[in-house]
């Protein structure tokens, strides 16, 4: 681990990518990476008489200026590397698996007029306690935990789940089962968009901790991702956490993110029926 993690102390400290294009975007507003610390975790070592395979979790955090004020944005990334003679020959973050697509349903949209007061704290409390660790008491779903990891921070802010075992209706989770709406991005959105528990807004602005961002990065009406709102900036803009490339406090555009283009498209849902 030492040899990689030499590798990206010496990236961050040459601003090479992916900092130059984290360091682009917070310029873009007006803010500043003033530290950098990176750590790793060993979670497989293969070796053989030819090299060593390593997968580990590389952490890093970022000390951000803005403005007046300094907030940490934290990110996790899992990652296998590829070691000869203790020289470091290649590294490359573990793509996901393939994800399932749920294209837009009016069963989606009853959520019977259930009512309920949004606890946005225990929401997240939630986000910040999970964010780069999962909660045994659900499933975590390797591959892209995004939208699960979403609906248990809604589920802790006492959002009522109702529909089930009808997995296309509603929006649950049981153990053992649970709807497409609580682990598929694209369903989600379609429901929260049905649902009268939660209100579209123009603009990011206008979002609370405890509100829920989707992202169509492709802008092609398949939406990909979702995030929660768990702090604003000095500018009252959303920062969000998400799962499957674990962040912390991250800029809600999502513009220093591989999968971004410049035809995303979001939707901004103010969560509760107050």
């Amino acid at each position: 681990m030492n040899v990689i993690k030499q590798y990206w102390m010496d990236n961050y400290r040459n601003g090479a990518y992916p900092l130059r294009q984290k360091m682009r975007i917070h310029q873009k507003y007006n803010k500043k990476i003033k530290q950098i610390t990176v750590s790793g975790k060993q979670m497989i070592h293969y070796a053989d008489q030819q090299k060593e395979k390593v997968v580990y979790e590389l952490h890093t955090k970022y000390l951000i200026e803005d403005h007046d004020n300094l907030y940490h944005e934290e990110e996790s990334d899992r990652r296998v590397a590829l070691l000869k003679d203790n020289e470091l020959l290649e590294d490359q973050r573990m793509e996901n698996g393939p994800s399932i697509t749920v294209v837009q349903s009016s069963r989606y949209a009853n959520d019977q007029d259930i009512r309920f007061s949004y606890d946005r704290r225990a929401a997240v409390q939630y986000a910040e306690r999970w964010w780069n660790s999962a909660n045994p008491q659900y499933r975590y779903f390797e591959s892209n935990d995004c939208t699960n990891y979403i609906s248990q921070c809604l589920r802790a802010g006492g959002m009522p789940m109702h529909g089930m075992p009808n997995r296309s209706k509603g929006w649950w989770y049981t153990g053992e089962n649970w709807s497409y709406s609580w682990s598929v991005a694209n369903a989600l959105r379609w429901y929260l968009s049905g649902s009268s528990n939660t209100k579209t807004l123009a603009e990011p602005v206008e979002l609370l901790p405890g509100d829920v961002i989707c992202y169509d990065f492709q802008g092609d009406g398949r939406w990909d991702h979702n995030t929660i709102v768990v702090a604003k900036d000095s500018q009252n803009m959303p920062l969000v956490n998400a799962h499957t490339n674990n962040s912390r406090h991250r800029y809600w555009t999502y513009e220093d993110s591989a999968a971004w283009t410049p035809n995303c498209q979001y939707r901004f849902f103010k969560i509760g029926s107050e």
